[in-house]
């Protein structure tokens, strides 16, 4: 198993920033994990926003947040962050921490999830 334990998020107004982290562990962690965040909204139902390789040198983030969104990670304790700036009310959701292989992760089917931390941006 892997437990994902996540933090940040919260409301902010358009043009503002947040910072989520996401901290994994367990006895089922691998190293050809790659780490990232989904999002899910009523209008547009779960994206891949962001992830990154298991050793922090390779991201891949959605084209509606590329340039706005940054995703880094703590190798020597499996943390990973996203910093998002420039926050828009389509960015509303709930954003969830995943870990798994990168093409599961591109598929929408991790294999661990987090429990989801809501970001809201008013207008």
């Amino acid at each position: 198993q892997v437990q994902l334990s996540e933090s940040g998020g919260g409301m902010v107004q358009t043009g503002g920033s947040l910072r989520l982290s996401c901290a994994a562990s367990g006895p089922s962690l691998m190293e050809s994990f790659a780490m990232g965040w989904h999002r899910q909204s009523p209008a547009k139902g779960r994206e891949l926003v962001a992830m990154i390789n298991y050793s922090g040198s390779r991201a891949l983030y959605a084209d509606s947040v590329k340039g706005r969104f940054t995703i880094s990670k703590e190798v020597s304790n499996n943390t990973v962050y996203l910093q998002m700036n420039n926050l828009q009310p389509e960015d509303t959701a709930v954003y969830y921490c995943a870990v798994g292989h990168g093409p599961d992760m591109v598929a929408g089917s991790p294999h661990f999830w987090g429990q989801g931390t809501q970001v809201t941006v008013s207008s």
